[in-house]
């Protein structure tokens, strides 16, 4: 039997012009994280389409039954989906959603890339190394603490306060498929990072950076935000950037 949805987790579709904009959401988030953005892109002229990833959304026993390529997958269908009205497709992810925004760009034909704080190194406070092995994950869950937010909107702040472990792991193997894959993303690629980010160090950013096969590829630091960039106290300069890349 299938999980209700969260309020407020349900996937979004904003209708707008030919250009398209696929979002993609965080680890243990929803498409909530990602709704400011689409309005901000839809007032831009965009059409955007803010997808949910296999087992968010609902509850964290859901989350721990999916895989990493059922996350990928959801991302090839919010393509196919958009690519059924919009002549061009951008993609934008924010953490674990930025992996996989890059993964898809080499496999599909993607305008513009926007990666949002995406993780190659994670901070120590993450205590990855206390992890236990696959098989003893299996059924165990970590509580996920998340930064309150007094200015947004409770529907835009809809996510899990527990982890999968098992999950851990299948991020984990994102990451360093992301890693792997870096130099065969070549669409321009638009860079965010936060010097205070607590989930992600910082190096990620220059790390992507550097490694990435683009030829066309911006560097944006912030330095207030927190990890979720699109809904902390710099969004308006993230929303803004991202619009103006998206056009370039």
């Amino acid at each position: 039997m299938a999980s209700m949805l969260l309020p407020g987790a349900e996937p979004f579709f904003l209708p707008g012009g030919e250009h398209g904009v696929l979002l993609v959401h965080g680890f243990t988030g929803s498409p909530s994280e990602m709704r400011l953005l689409g309005q901000y892109l839809q007032q831009q002229g965009y059409t955007v389409l803010g997808g949910r990833l296999a087992g968010h959304g609902t509850t964290p026993e859901d989350l721990a039954r999916t895989t990493a390529e059922d996350w990928f997958h959801s991302v090839l269908d919010g393509y196919e989906i958009l690519r059924g009205g919009c002549g061009r497709i951008s993609v934008v992810g924010l953490s674990m959603g930025a992996l996989l925004a890059m993964l898809l760009g080499t496999v599909r034909d993607v305008h513009r890339i926007v990666s949002l704080s995406a993780p190659i190194f994670l901070r120590e406070e993450n205590r990855l190394h206390l992890l236990p092995p696959r098989a003893a994950s299996v059924g165990q869950y970590v509580p996920r603490h998340r930064k309150r937010l007094s200015d947004i909107p409770a529907d835009c702040n809809v996510c899990y306060d527990r982890m999968p472990m098992l999950s851990i792991h299948e991020l984990l193997a994102v990451i360093r498929r992301l890693k792997a894959a870096l130099p065969k993303v070549r669409q321009p690629l638009l860079v965010v990072q936060s010097r205070r980010d607590h989930t992600v160090q910082a190096e990620s950013g220059a790390y992507i950076y550097e490694h990435v096969g683009a030829a066309r590829k911006q560097l944006l630091w912030l330095e207030a935000s927190g990890h979720r960039v699109t809904i902390d106290s710099e969004r308006t300069t993230v929303f803004a950037r991202t619009a103006e890349f998206l056009a370039d």
